[in-house]
């Protein structure tokens, strides 16, 4: 059985115990919110037999941060991404993304199984594309036998667009950008060239076999999401979204778990709208957001707008980021744009699980601000998000640590705690 299944047979499995202690949750309550599909535990039963350490995304845990990896036809190579997989993980990425569309895609995206220790999610249709001269080649089969690979290959989640339907797509005409999701996009030409439903919608009981069979989490994707501010919270998107929870239904039905994805480019002032329809319309199944992005004008810092609005997004509920790097519009990302977006996404994840007060969550703040105080150096960058930089960025101006109780910025004079910690000194006197 799939896990949800265990979990609605009362079943406490090893991987929801997993995900308990590490949330500092009873196993009882993290069972619980599995059976009822707010919370997933992306566990392909191949990857469990190998290196994967179970998580879990879902309202009840921690606001966990996917890093989308993978080559392009122009640029990059298996031992890049390889590279880029282990960055990513050791600067927190709680899952990966193999979005490969280059050269060896199935060699590649083994590779990273096998390296990988957390959740590897995929979006079939790129191999899809990649093997055929041209996407309307694509027969219902093509698709089926792509799925099938990939979840015997161990891939715990896989993005595929089965909510976008043939009568949404006029419904974009009047956007700026159209459509931006690369997966959306193609299934779009699809049926508009074929004039026919979408092959993922009219298949999806199919699929839903194949994905209980390995118990391969559900991420359905949003093809129709917003791809700049003046397009956000449009017809075409809640059209999909509707669907989308409509087959959420269909796929806990027959055993699966689901998480949906979400937008996007959205303002500041529409995310907790669009967080609560999605809550409602998607029966309370784990959010996957995809920043969002809350300012167009940013090419080279849109991990900073993604940030400010996954911060946001999972203060009010949005249980998983997806990072965004500084070469999001503008290129693949390399190794420290990987590492930038992972750790300004683990900021966003982190402030977020701090505002909604889940255990433990300020633990590591409250140690690294008693550190501080006590001009505890080597305990501070220990504590650290990125214990590299912070250590790099003192020994630039001060090299010396050991009994220095002060930085460069206000000295030994200007210094608040230093002067504090006097104070109190002189009192206790």
């Amino acid at each position: 059985m799939t896990q949800i299944e265990q979990a609605r047979a009362g079943v406490i499995t090893p991987e929801v115990e997993a995900v308990a202690q590490a949330e500092q949750l009873d196993g009882e309550s993290v069972r619980q919110e599995v059976a009822a599909g707010r919370l997933v535990v992306p566990a392909n039963r191949a990857h469990l037999a190998k290196t994967l350490e179970p998580i879990g995304i879902g309202i009840a845990t921690r606001t966990k941060v996917n890093a989308n990896l993978g080559n392009s036809p122009l640029t990059s190579d298996t031992q890049c991404e390889l590279r880029k997989l282990s960055c990513a993980v050791q600067c927190g990425a709680d899952t990966v993304m193999d979005l490969s569309t280059g050269e060896d895609i199935t060699a590649t995206r083994q590779r990273m199984i096998d390296a990988a220790t957390v959740p590897v999610g995929t979006v079939p249709i790129y191999q899809v594309a990649e093997q055929l001269d041209d996407i309307v080649d694509m027969g219902p089969n093509d698709f089926l036998a792509v799925v099938e690979q990939q979840a015997r290959q161990g891939v715990d989640y896989m993005t595929i667009h089965a909510g976008l339907l043939r009568e949404h797509v006029p419904l974009t005409d009047r956007r700026v950008t159209g459509i931006v999701s690369r997966g959306g996009s193609l299934v779009a030409r699809w049926m508009t060239v074929h004039r026919e439903e979408n092959p993922f919608f009219t298949h999806f009981d199919d699929l839903c076999d194949i994905m209980r069979e390995h118990d391969v989490t559900w991420s359905l994707g949003d093809g129709l999401r917003p791809g700049c501010q003046a397009d956000a919270s449009d017809e075409a998107q809640f059209a999909e979204l509707r669907v989308m929870g409509e087959l959420a239904l269909r796929a806990w039905d027959r055993g699966c778990q689901v998480m949906i994805e979400g937008p996007g480019h959205v303002p500041m002032n529409q995310i907790e709208m669009n967080i609560r329809r999605e809550q409602e319309w998607c029966h309370g199944a784990p959010f996957y957001l995809l920043g969002p992005l809350v300012t167009d004008i940013a090419p080279g810092y849109d991990h900073i707008t993604s940030a400010i609005g996954g911060a946001i997004a999972a203060w009010l509920g949005a249980s998983m980021l997806c990072y965004v790097t500084p070469k999001e519009h503008l290129g693949l990302p390399n190794l420290d744009d990987v590492r930038q977006g992972v750790i300004a996404h683990k900021i966003a994840a982190h402030a977020a699980d701090i505002a909604r007060g889940r255990p433990g969550a300020r633990d590591r703040d409250d140690a690294l601000s008693r550190a501080r105080f006590a001009f505890d150096w080597d305990e501070q960058f220990r504590l650290s998000l990125d214990p590299e930089t912070a250590r790099r960025m003192r020994e630039e101006t001060l090299v010396e640590t050991d009994g220095v109780r002060y930085c460069s910025m206000c000295g030994p004079k200007f210094c608040s705690m230093k002067n504090t910690q006097e104070i109190r000194n002189s009192r206790k006197d």
